[in-house]
């Protein structure tokens, strides 16, 4: 007989190593069946989140894929809330909610609540990271204990993302190990070396902040106005047009200036100048982006500027220009958060009202 109907365990298992398995697998014992949210499933690769949701979601079901097919574990995706934790929790109740009533009533129950299953939150508080734990008092807790709670994912990715990179088989199960050698023969393994060496070398060479950026969200007719980084960091992924702040310059002028910079934006006579430029910025709608952790090259705080053009059928023209491959207007309904660079998918959740 198991204490609890349902466990519930949250982390990013970037990548999945034995300390989880072993919580896992612990909680499995005192649980009759337990759901494995994994944290940061929109994200686009980068050196701290380079595995996709789908890609770790295989990690986990090959580890217990005797569990999965008996339906004991539920592994499902929950997206980053990186400016709000009332988001985030909220997530994570309803998916809770819809995989507990979905799950609880299969075993022949009808129309049973929330309230009648006993749902515990697993964890093993090993760090900061698991401040969670403490999010969902309407959950009791299920405190586990591991022989690996010191060790972490950075521990593997920091081994992994160098010249000669190195699979620590000793805390991986063999199906992960096997992922990491595969993995690192890839397209996507080469991309992200080449930045985890740009932004180890970032600090010594600018200094580690904080430093002070603008960033423009230029929206019109239902279209946002991004480049598609030319460079490391970030190669290839979409961006809201912005940079670093110059030390003669207004926050304000900066956002322009980059703006103009970038995409070249003109109204069909010739580029709009900045005064024009400026008319169109919501002062209201500026914000300040500081999570600490939202960029990795370090701490690096925004300000973001909301520009709205007047709508009409043909939109401003662009075209890219700086350290920009391309700029491009980009429907708001065809982005998902593993196109952007950073936290701008954040950014311009925020401040376009997605």
């Amino acid at each position: 007989m198991h204490s609890f109907d349902f466990g519930v365990f949250i982390g990013r298992f970037q990548p999945l190593h034995i300390g989880h398995e072993q919580v896992i697998a612990r909680a499995l014992d005192q649980v009759e069946r337990l759901i494995v949210l994994v944290g940061s499933a929109a994200q686009a690769r980068d050196p701290r989140n380079p595995f996709t949701y789908a890609e770790r979601e295989a990690m986990l079901r090959s580890a217990f894929r005797h569990e999965v097919a008996l339906g004991r574990l539920i592994i499902a995706p929950i997206a980053d809330h990186l400016y709000s934790d009332t988001a985030w929790v909220t997530q994570v109740q309803r998916k809770v909610r819809e995989l507990v009533l979905e799950h609880g009533n299969r075993q022949g129950f009808q129309n049973h609540g929330l309230k009648d299953f006993r749902v515990a939150l697993a964890g093993y508080g090993k760090d900061a990271s698991s401040y969670y734990l403490k999010l969902f008092p309407e959950w009791e807790n299920l405190q586990v204990e591991s022989q690996y709670g010191t060790f972490s994912s950075s521990d593997v990715r920091q081994r992994y993302f160098q010249r000669l990179p190195e699979v620590p088989q000793t805390i991986l199960s063999a199906g992960v190990a096997e992922f990491l050698r595969a993995f690192m023969l890839g397209e996507p393994f080469k991309a992200l070396l080449e930045e985890a060496e740009y932004l180890a070398a970032y600090p010594a060479q600018w200094g580690r902040g904080p430093f002070v950026t603008a960033d423009a969200v230029v929206v019109q007719s239902g279209h946002i106005l991004l480049v598609e980084r030319g460079r490391a960091p970030g190669k290839g992924l979409l961006a809201l047009p912005g940079g670093f702040v110059n030390p003669a310059e207004r926050i304000r002028d900066a956002a322009i200036r980059e703006l103009r910079e970038e995409t070249a934006i003109s109204d069909g006579k010739g580029q709009i100048p900045p005064a024009m430029l400026a008319s169109f910025i919501e002062d209201a709608r500026t914000r300040v982006f500081d999570a600490p952790g939202r960029s990795l090259r370090g701490r690096i705080i925004t300000h973001a500027f909301l520009f709205r053009l007047p709508e009409r059928r043909k939109l401003f023209s662009v075209k890219g220009g700086d350290d920009a491959a391309h700029a491009q207007w980009y429907r708001l309904g065809d982005l998902s958060p593993d196109m952007l660079f950073e936290d701008h998918w954040a950014i311009i959740e925020q401040m376009a009202d997605l």
